[in-house]
């Protein structure tokens, strides 16, 4: 699924906020973006006042997005979920708009392809978060729904993933199903 471009906009005391955080974050994990700095960076965040909205709306459902790569093609940053657990504010949804209206009681408030499209996010898929969990140890006591290929999800399954003994872990669950511990991270390129 497509994230979709917004055209939301930030108060200029939240973009400063913003940026304050992302940079302080970035200083703090060269580690997630060598050979990458912060001046090279900040320049499309300001470009791009839609995409600097999604990033908001990664930060205050919990994901602390950091820079994780550069599309040298494209000249864009990408940005990924880092926060040590699966994003707080997005948990309890099951896979996607379809599960979700398959549900006939116990729904959740929301899917995770739906609330990400509506941040203008990609949920990561499996290589993504494989790469992710290069850089650090991630979902060590939560997991993450994944971008299910179509074949599993015709079936009426989805994938998700979490790191258990020193291990990354990609397993399948119904769509339909929801945790308290499983969210999903997201993507964005700028």
């Amino acid at each position: 699924m497509k994230a979709v471009e917004t055209t939301k906009a930030l108060s200029p005391e939240q973009r400063a906020e913003l940026l304050g955080t992302l940079k302080a974050r970035f200083e703090e994990h060269m580690n997630r973006h060598k050979g990458v700095e912060w001046a090279e960076v900040k320049p499309n965040l300001e470009a791009h006042a839609g995409k600097l909205w999604s990033l908001h709306e990664m930060e205050r459902t919990g994901g602390e997005p950091d820079v994780v790569g550069h599309d040298r093609k494209t000249g864009e940053y990408i940005f990924v979920d880092c926060s040590a657990e699966t994003p707080d504010g997005r948990r309890s949804f099951c896979y996607d708009r379809e599960a979700l209206d398959s549900r006939k009681e116990h729904k959740p408030q929301n899917s995770a392809l739906g609330m990400a499209a509506a941040m203008g996010i990609e949920v990561l898929t499996e290589d993504e978060y494989r790469k992710l969990q290069e850089l650090g140890e991630f979902d060590t006591k939560t997991s993450s729904w994944l971008q299910t290929p179509a074949d599993i999800r015709k079936l009426g399954g989805a994938i998700f993933g979490d790191r258990r003994y020193g291990r990354v872990f990609v397993y399948h669950n119904g769509a339909e199903s929801y945790y308290g511990g499983r969210a999903f991270r997201g993507s964005l390129r700028v």
